[in-house]
């Protein structure tokens, strides 16, 4: 019955012991967890949003600035938007060893925002669409070849052709498989308005000219005899009621005659043209046959040999060789499309720069959640009536 009693005792005396020990081994482990430092609490919080914020950018949205008046009146200069990844499928990196939400350099600096010594092949992951004709779309700038396709810069514009369209301009008018294409709402153009006076100031905030004026410096116009002469980019609409002024005595369009030869046109100045008589040319597209003859080879031979990812292609002797062999037929590899600028005399875009690949798109414009007017007053330095506005 003793030794029963004193089981019993030692029982329970390290029973208690036991729970004890685990009572107090739960107070360390809650007194490590609140001891966590608000440094670490903040670093943590702080890597949980950098990655956050970076699939989201990748992968659905991602914000911009308008930082050019090629798309005007459609978007403005300081307009801030965002895009859209998931419209037409976002792209694996290239370069995975880089900054998180930087692009070609560190913010503020001159040091690259990757290294380059891990390229991988990059693919377009399944989007909600593919582009559309007159769809305002962000893609990379394909003559920037000392980047990554995808850390090139970005441009903004519309699309105006389509894979297997010809496209052509006749007198600014676009002109798609012979039939016209329909305008931009606020298509602009340059003119020049001759004046018996300057222009007032009720008359530059009325038809919001203050960045073009100010963009010109200090005398934004010329002295020609008795008149003043200035040159601006306008709508039409805009155009015909400055024309109808008293003390406006001219307008006029600045058109560029037909059979001139600009020297940096796409794709070459041997043809013949310019930004406003320019083409009829077939846009390349996936699976499109071509005989590479010299008149074809003059309108796509640099798209081939830079954007279809070929061995060794050489364009040399009126022939093109793929891997140090000629060839006398081409089969292309993906889609093309031709972009322009709203602001049509104003506008680096396909007529200059070329056909734009499937792979250099980023994504579709959606809308604006902000506009900031460098050049207007306290008051109205914001573009309120801008502010969520849809991109069409």
């Amino acid at each position: 019955m003793m030794d029963m009693c004193g089981f019993l005792k030692s029982y329970k005396r390290n029973h208690y012991k036991g729970m004890a020990f685990i009572q107090k081994k739960k107070e360390r482990e809650e007194d490590g967890k609140k001891k966590k430092s608000a440094f670490r609490e903040w670093v943590d919080a702080v890597a949980f949003a950098v990655v956050a914020a970076t699939i989201i950018r990748w992968l659905l949205l991602e914000a911009f600035t308008i930082p050019t008046p090629s798309m005007e009146g459609t978007l403005l200069v300081n307009d801030f938007l965002f895009v859209s990844k998931i419209h037409y499928g976002p792209r694996t990196p290239k370069t995975p060893l880089q900054v998180p939400l930087t692009h070609q350099k560190i913010w503020g600096t001159d040091v690259p925002s990757y290294l380059d010594w891990l390229e991988l092949p990059s693919y377009r992951l399944p989007g909600l669409s593919e582009v559309k004709r007159d769809d305002v779309v962000v893609f990379n700038f394909m003559n920037e070849f000392q980047y990554p396709t995808d850390l090139k810069t970005n441009y903004i514009k519309r699309c105006v052709g389509m894979p297997n369209d010809v496209i052509e301009v006749r007198d600014k008018q676009v002109y798609v498989d012979g039939k016209k294409a329909k305008n931009p709402e606020h298509m602009q153009f340059l003119y020049i308005i001759d004046t018996k006076q300057q222009l007032s100031e009720r008359i530059v905030e009325q038809y919001s000219l203050e960045r073009q004026l100010a963009e010109a410096g200090s005398r934004p116009y010329q002295v020609v005899g008795q008149q003043y002469r200035y040159y601006l980019h306008l709508e039409p609409g805009v155009a015909k009621k400055l024309e109808a002024l008293s003390f406006v005595t001219k307008v006029t369009r600045r058109d560029v005659q037909k059979g001139r030869s600009v020297s940096n046109i796409f794709p070459s100045a041997e043809l013949g043209w310019n930004q406003d008589w320019y083409g009829p040319i077939k846009i390349p597209a996936e699976g499109m046959i071509i005989q590479l003859s010299k008149e074809n080879l003059i309108k796509y031979g640099s798209t081939i040999v830079n954007f279809e990812g070929l061995e060794n292609p050489e364009l040399k002797e009126g022939k093109l060789f793929i891997a140090g062999k000629p060839v006398d037929s081409y089969t292309f590899t993906q889609n093309y499309y031709f972009m322009m600028g709203d602001n049509r005399d104003n506008s680096l875009d396909s007529r200059f720069e070329g056909f734009v690949p499937a792979d250099h798109v980023v994504g579709k414009a959606l809308f604006i959640w902000l506009s900031v007017n460098n050049y207007g007053g306290l008051g109205d330095r914001i573009r309120w009536s801008r502010i969520f506005s849809g991109i069409d």
